[in-house]
């Protein structure tokens, strides 16, 4: 499978990216829409494992923080932990640049399969870590190692995979196709919290403390074998298989190239800034949220979480099905708008909400707004670039941006929340969404971008416009 589709349809010029509409391509026969399928599930699948690996530490943090650190401050245990969580960010932009120029210069599929085994032999440090009580801060250490080596492979992992997914869509389906990136995501968060709530069901909490939290790391590396082997058996996208054929490898994912569409990488980041802060918001600082400040239990607050993700990831699909019939940026803007003036009365209603019904009802809003964002951001990033350097032009910036204010989201709200002032977090995800919603707001749609296997130095329409 593979973008068969960008090759199957007709693409009139060589400039590397062109906003231009795209002729409708013949249908595909039979034997093609298998090939996309595959792609489509295999690209998904592994994405699904590394992505689990890594949310799956946020998940359980609750449960190992005192294994690692002395003291009797629950929140500064958990500051610690998210501390270490944020760390692993700053391993991204290096991923990124490595992994990103790997995927340029000898395949996206060499380099999804690389990730993936960076990612198991993370999840077995996890696993295997000893607590304070055993080595002192020899288990922090471990924890510290393994969350950089996750970092270095989600920061590969996040471009190659969109790349994938969108030069393996069909030229008016790729924000469909790119779309599965995220429901990859979230299944493998859901993964990762439906274990929790079946351990919560089925062990005691001082089980959970002393031994269960190790149990979803281990799994994780097997599922991450199990992937690995379908990994390997992907085929190359045709994009970058015609890219190879016409250009000498040395051309191909370098950062003078980089240097040439540096307008492009400068708004990968601050499309990214207010998508990644709000993510996270709703996603792994949830379930803190919800324990810590609105009080709920921890089986309920996990709950919560798991059901409001589940209905997110359905949605998916539909509205990367939507920009690809109204174009990227009404969706954009109405997730900025959205959360720029939705974050502070959201959060302050699920910080007092006293059910589950009520905490769940919120959280789908929240969701929903963030839906905006996460449905086509791998399709619009991808769309920026030509061919020779899209995976690195998607993968450092994004990288960066991640760094900067994704990894660091939760110690931010725990931050404030320490300080006595947590409300201050709100508007922090507001003034982050703000910047993104002045991005949405002159950046050119991407939509009939075309992926040009032929990777011409010029940048198109789209990077005039971008210019």
């Amino acid at each position: 499978m593979s973008s068969s589709e960008s090759s199957a349809s007709s693409e009139p010029s060589a400039s590397s990216v062109s906003l231009g509409s795209i002729a409708a391509p013949p249908k595909p026969s039979r034997e093609e829409r298998a090939r996309r399928r595959l792609a489509l599930v295999g690209g998904s699948l592994g994405n699904l494992v590394e992505w689990y690996d890594w949310f799956v530490y946020a998940s359980f943090a609750v449960y190992f923080a005192d294994d690692f650190f002395p003291g009797s401050d629950s929140t500064a245990k958990l500051m610690n932990t998210a501390g270490i969580f944020a760390v692993g960010f700053l391993m991204r932009p290096v991923g990124g640049w490595v992994l990103g120029r790997a995927a340029d210069r000898h395949g996206r599929k060499s380099a999804l399969t690389l990730t993936v085994t960076m990612m198991s032999a993370a999840a077995v440090l996890i696993a295997v870590a000893p607590t304070y009580g055993q080595a002192g801060y020899l288990g922090a250490a471990v924890l510290l190692v393994a969350r950089l080596l996750q970092g270095l492979s989600i920061g590969g992992e996040y471009a190659a995979s969109a790349t994938y997914l969108t030069e393996a869509s069909a030229p008016d389906r790729r924000g469909l196709g790119s779309s599965f990136q995220y429901v990859s995501m979230t299944v493998g968060q859901l993964l990762g919290l439906g274990i929790l709530i079946v351990m919560q069901h089925t062990l005691t909490a001082k089980e959970l403390h002393a031994w269960g939290w190790r149990v979803p790391f281990l799994l994780g590396a097997v599922f991450a074998l199990v992937v690995f082997w379908l990994r390997r058996r992907l085929p190359e996208t045709d994009a970058f298989t015609k890219e190879t054929a016409g250009r000498a490898e040395g051309a191909r994912g370098t950062l003078r190239g980089l240097w040439e569409h540096r307008r492009q990488a400068v708004l990968v980041m601050a499309l990214t800034l207010g998508g990644t802060v709000a993510y996270y918001t709703y996603t792994t600082y949830l379930t803190k949220y919800l324990i810590g400040s609105a009080g709920l239990p921890k089986n309920t607050a996990t709950l919560v979480s798991f059901t409001a993700l589940a209905v997110f990831a359905a949605v998916q699909p539909l509205a990367g099905l939507l920009s690809d019939r109204i174009g990227r940026r009404p969706l954009l803007i109405t997730f900025a708008i959205g959360c720029t003036v939705g974050t502070y009365p959201l959060m302050s209603a699920l910080g007092s909400a006293s059910s589950y019904w009520s905490a769940l009802g919120l959280s789908v809003v929240a969701l929903l707004i963030v839906t905006g964002y996460t449905s086509i951001n791998a399709a619009v990033k991808a769309e920026l670039f030509p061919t020779r350097i899209r995976a690195l032009g998607v993968a450092l910036p994004y990288a960066l941006a991640n760094a900067l204010f994704g990894g660091t989201a939760e110690y931010v709200a725990l931050w404030f929340k320490n300080a006595g002032h947590e409300s201050g977090f709100f508007w922090y995800v507001s003034a982050c969404a703000l910047v993104s919603l002045v991005t949405y707001l002159f950046m050119p749609d991407t939509r009939d971008a075309e992926l040009d296997p032929a990777g011409t130095p010029e940048a198109g329409a789209v990077a005039q416009a971008v210019r």
